[in-house]
């Protein structure tokens, strides 16, 4: 029981959080069978099964759950302890998984995350991509870079910058189907929905003069992928609700135009993270770094 190591806990920790010894390897950077291999040693030093293996996947034991429960308080408070002697002693340093949504987080968030790097090199920075939203806590990240107000209250979030989507669409699409007069006129036009994360497919809720409003919108195409959707209103598709941020450069060359510009969708971009790690010296130093350099990004 005294061999137990918490690199192997961590190892552990992350099968289980990825359900498989291979995806874990490749958030690791080890080898599959090296993975086993630690989980092997620590079942050993702990004298329990943790997972029923099969070729096809792995299951968690009920002692599995128990251990499992026990390393996160563990690492947990190591990577306190560490914090709290960063911040009085050095630089913060250590691992920090960072997560974004794909086209925000590639064009905007990823070269704002390789500055923090050099500016901090101590740091061990992962960066992660979904079209899906993250849970946090359950699935490992320190940090969610996030577009969107809606935000669990037990979540610590700090605004990084302002930020709305807009309707647009090609001067050609117009042409040839009318400019909508009032939101209602959506439901007549093919819209380009998107199913991002949490945003609801089909139905768009926006802001004007007299509040918030809801319409329901449909058209012959829909995707998972912002970028996509813009390149098809690009070509004359329909209609997009996009953030200003994407749709800047198509509004800036005359690619697309503001339809309905009284109605706005309010989207800031949040940094969000675990209420354990309101004191992290890591996520404090990421959150300040991204407030300070994702505006003029």
């Amino acid at each position: 029981m005294n061999n137990v190591e918490n690199s192997d806990l961590r190892v552990f920790v992350t099968v289980v959080r990825k359900g498989s010894f291979s995806a874990a390897a490749t958030e690791l950077a080890m080898s599959p069978a090296f993975v086993s291999k630690r989980v092997g040693i620590l079942e050993r030093n702990l004298d329990v099964q943790l997972f029923e293996r099969s070729t096809r996947r792995v299951v968690i034991t009920d002692d599995g759950e128990q251990v499992y429960g026990r390393a996160q308080r563990i690492l947990e408070q190591l990577d306190d302890m560490v914090d709290e002697l960063q911040q009085r002693h050095s630089e913060p340093a250590g691992r920090l998984r960072i997560c974004s949504s794909f086209g925000f987080g590639r064009k905007v968030v990823a070269p704002v995350i390789a500055q923090l790097a050099a500016s901090h090199p101590k740091l061990q920075i992962r960066f992660e991509v979904f079209d899906r939203l993250v849970d946090t806590v359950a699935e490992g990240f320190d940090l969610d870079v996030r577009i969107g107000d809606d935000i669990h209250p037990q979540m610590v979030a700090r605004k990084l910058m302002d930020n709305h989507r807009i309707l647009c669409a090609a001067p050609a699409y117009l042409a040839r189907h009318g400019v909508p007069k009032v939101l209602a006129d959506l439901a007549g036009h093919q819209c380009l929905a998107i199913k991002e994360r949490d945003h609801p497919l089909g139905t768009w809720r926006l802001h004007g003069r007299h509040g918030e409003e809801t319409v329901r919108v449909s058209g012959a195409l829909s995707t998972n992928h912002g970028e996509i959707a813009l390149r098809w209103a690009e070509e004359g598709a329909g209609i997009v609700l996009r953030s200003q941020w994407d749709a800047r450069a198509y509004l800036d060359s005359g690619a697309l135009v503001q339809v309905l510009p009284e109605y706005t969708q309010p989207a800031g971009v949040w940094a969000v993270y675990p209420r354990r790690l309101a004191g992290s010296s890591r996520v404090k130093v990421c959150v300040d770094f991204l407030r300070r350099h994702l505006a003029p990004a």
